[in-house]
């Protein structure tokens, strides 16, 4: 008889999670950075679930967060993987291509100059 040691977390491969790669937090960070210098945004928050990955934008801390981009993986055959939802919860823009997508918000950064 072998002794088989019980762990409390479930194997490795059991409960996969969906998470941003590092070429999509490059974008997004690009993005977060360049509202962050025009002083519209403040803090950020990611989220990592099983059927979605969710990066938060907020003015201040304590507050619901302006937008979340998401990426939801079920969804890359049908409209599209990413998404950007604003506070309300309207979805504002979704697609295959995260630069795409993002545009929507770098469109908040062009004012008009008086």
């Amino acid at each position: 008889m072998t002794f088989q040691p019980t762990s409390p977390f479930p194997p490795q491969g059991s409960a996969q999670q969906v998470a941003f790669h590092r070429t999509e937090l490059a974008a997004i960070l690009s993005v977060y950075g360049r509202m962050v210098a025009a002083g519209e945004w403040r803090d950020y928050g990611i989220s990592s679930l099983r059927d979605v990955a969710i990066f938060s934008v907020f003015r201040r801390t304590a507050e619901n967060p302006l937008y979340r981009i998401e990426k939801r993986p079920k969804l890359r055959a049908r409209q599209g993987q990413y998404a950007v939802i604003g506070m309300d919860g309207q979805v504002l823009k979704r697609g295959h291509d995260l630069r795409t997508v993002l545009r929507v918000l770098e469109r908040k950064l062009i004012r008009t100059v008086d």
